[in-house]
């Protein structure tokens, strides 16, 4: 297996970034490091607005690069290439110089689904459908045509629109450059001609140079500059090998690369994400078709992606309406508490669309609900346990209709984190999907060190990347509680329509 030293990979989130050292020798983490401690703030100065300002995430970076090092000391001086991870959908512009212009525009922001419906009528229904397999919807073109009806004074000096990975690859590089797996995550890719979407950018009057030119997912894309190196305490001239979009890289860290497998993740937002070989879409495009990071001419992977934008947000929030603002309660007590309610939770209903628009709900955003609420029966434990069904219910909505495109998944993959450490959660969803949960200890910071071994050459492929990777549990269907979920499904099934009738 590949030779002697380390990779790197950073995962840049909209809770935290992680950094995780990988031993190239045995595909084992070394060490990780997260920053910071607690989330980092999503600011909202408008109902439906969510932004982040990039510097913040540098200083994360940086400080969880330093926290690494020092945990693991020789082995991080001797990185030999770097991953990039980031959260999708997000939009930074930058001047000439490099110059953030304005706070960065994230993916739970719905500022500008107006205008990508408004697209989706005026280039076609079904031009958007067949050639970019989505509407515009509230993705990065319509977040930038967004500031162009809005700012125009930041547009005027805009010089590109970079993702949130393209960003951090810039401040590391001095190279503004993005993937074809991140155009097609801002609709700026076109699956018919296999080229950039410039229908998109003629729509709304984006000038076709502020989009970078794009590079191979698995490619040397820059190497460390300086000021970066030295911030970060590496080499100068460390290159990056690797960048995707944080779903993209969750499926890739989890060996996820051909038609029929599928991974889950419930952070922030949760999210089932399944690979297929042909150009697929929903007509009402409520799940989206990206290009997967292992696409190639002749061997197309097309991911498809259905996510429920209030995950593990939802159970945070719960948290610290329950126990303060300081969250000292760990999860796994409040998981032990949530146990105590019966499934269905004695009828108690959460719906967790309160973090923006659901395109599962075709880009509406009825806010969160709690609903059925009984003071004689309900307590702390049915409201944690209809939290936490509430997720799994919304991700089983949207998985059906993923089956509906052709999609299956009688196995998904899920790493060991986040609302999946919860042994409730796992049987909710494995029992209420009627799928296999294979459960791995790996993490997004961990994928992109792996995409950065293959991108370097370090390995010589997935085969050899993903040689330790092996299941730590797994979750069967429980056949003795499949009807009660059943019947509890369909009682937040009938609350949701509802909800939005």
């Amino acid at each position: 297996m590949g030779s002697d030293g380390y990779l790197l990979g950073f995962d840049l989130g909209s809770s935290s970034i992680k950094a995780s050292l990988l031993d190239v020798s045995t595909g084992k983490p070394a060490g990780s490091a997260t920053s910071p401690r607690t989330e980092l703030v999503i600011d909202a100065p408008h109902p439906g607005w969510a932004e982040q300002d990039p510097g913040v995430w540098w200083d994360n970076v940086v400080a969880a690069a330093a926290e690494l090092k020092a945990a693991t000391g020789k082995a991080f001086e001797s990185v030999k290439a770097i991953g990039i991870s980031y959260h999708m959908h997000g939009l930074v512009l930058v001047d000439k110089s490099g110059a953030v212009l304005r706070p960065s525009i994230i993916w739970c922001d719905s500022r500008a689904v107006q205008i990508g419906e408004k697209a989706f009528r005026g280039i076609g229904e079904s031009t958007c459908l067949a050639r970019l397999l989505n509407s515009p919807g509230n993705f990065t073109a319509s977040k930038l045509a967004w500031v162009k009806e809005n700012e125009p004074k930041v547009f005027a000096r805009a010089y590109r629109m970079l993702l949130p990975g393209d960003w951090l690859a810039y401040r590391l590089t001095g190279e503004m450059v993005t993937t074809t797996s991140g155009l097609s995550e801002g609709i700026l890719w076109d699956f018919s001609k296999g080229s950039r979407a410039d229908i998109v950018l003629d729509w709304y009057g984006i000038p076709h140079d502020m989009v970078p030119p794009t590079v191979e997912t698995f490619s040397t894309q820059g190497t460390l500059n300086a000021a970066s190196a030295a911030a970060l305490g590496l080499a100068k001239g460390t290159p990056i090998c690797y960048r995707a979009g944080d779903q993209p890289n969750n499926a890739f860290s989890l060996n996820v690369l051909n038609p029929g497998e599928a991974a889950t993740t419930a952070g922030t937002s949760g999210v089932v994400y399944g690979i297929i070989d042909e150009p697929r879409y929903d007509p009402e495009s409520r799940v989206n078709a990206f290009v997967h990071v292992n696409h190639a001419p002749g061997n197309p992977r097309y991911g498809v992606l259905m996510c429920v934008n209030g995950a593990g947000i939802l159970y945070s929030w719960l948290r610290r309406l329950l126990v303060g603002e300081s969250g000292r309660v760990p999860y796994d007590e409040l998981n032990r508490v949530a146990g105590q309610a019966p499934v269905g939770a004695d009828g108690l209903v959460v719906l967790p669309y309160g973090n923006g628009a659901e395109r599962t709900l075709g880009n509406r955003n009825p806010g969160a609900s709690v609903l059925g609420l009984d003071f004689n029966r309900h307590g702390i434990p049915h409201l944690l346990r209809a939290g936490q069904e509430g997720v799994v219910f919304a991700l089983t909505h949207g998985l059906a209709i993923m089956k509906g495109i052709g999609l299956t998944a009688d196995t998904v993959r899920a790493g060991h984190s986040n609302m999946f450490l919860s042994p409730l959660f796992r049987e909710a969803f494995s029992t209420a999907t009627g799928a296999r949960v294979e459960i791995f200890e790996t993490d997004g910071a961990q994928g992109a060190a792996r995409g950065a071994g293959i991108g370097s050459g370090v390995y010589r492929g997935a085969t050899e990347a993903f040689a330790a990777l092996r299941p730590v549990q797994t979750a069967e269907p429980d056949r003795g509680k499949s009807a009660a979920y059943a019947d509890a499904f369909g009682r937040w099934s009938e609350a949701l329509s509802r909800s939005l009738a």
